[in-house]
């Protein structure tokens, strides 16, 4: 009797990607348990912390959960299109806070929120028609999405930060912010 042939890595990953497509988590769980070492230090390499790879690494691969029924084969092996992904999502995540280093860097000294409270964005940001939109849609929020949103976009935190400051899971932040962006973009279709 002979033995079949030993399955290289490229080939399992195939095989592991050919069930993820179809919905499989113990094939997702074992293709992320393979590869997260290699994903998160691409992420930290361009990212520069370890809570800003976490985040890129988590949403990466929330994203590649998501799209795996789309992967085509023949554009390229599992783990190339992973890389790819986690490398466009943790530029995305240092271009942004980039960004918001040099935004925060013109603002005026002023006074900072203490822990758990958010300050009240400047009413010159809420003047004007666009803004009674977008208020009147914030309003429709659940209190928990709400002040999630209200902390991160007008408080300037981090997900991170506002896991630690609320003593709630990063995943849960990252949901309640997820759901709440989707629900604002939903309120405010057309209407801007």
């Amino acid at each position: 009797m002979s033995e079949a042939p030993e399955m290289t890595e490229v080939q399992e990953d195939d095989a592991l990607f050919a069930r993820i497509a179809n919905g499989d988590e113990t094939a997702f769980a074992a293709f992320y348990d393979r590869h997260e070492t290699l994903l998160y230090s691409i992420a930290h390499r361009i990212v520069g912390t370890d809570a800003e790879a976490e985040d890129v690494l988590q949403e990466a691969a929330v994203l590649i959960w998501e799209r795996a029924p789309t992967y085509n084969r023949s554009l390229g092996k599992p783990l190339s299109w992973a890389i790819t992904i986690v490398r466009n999502k943790a530029i995305d995540r240092f271009r942004s806070g980039k960004r918001r280093a040099e935004v925060f860097a013109e603002m005026p000294d002023e006074p900072v929120a203490e822990a758990g409270q958010v300050m009240a964005p400047d009413p010159r940001a809420f003047a004007g028609e666009d803004a009674t939109f977008v208020r009147r849609a914030l309003a429709t929020l659940g209190r928990e999405q709400r002040q999630a949103i209200e902390m991160a976009f007008f408080g300037g935190l981090t997900q991170n930060e506002i896991a630690e400051q609320l003593g709630q899971p990063l995943g849960t932040i990252k949901a309640r912010i997820r759901r709440g962006m989707i629900q604002l973009r939903d309120a405010l279709e057309g209407a801007l």
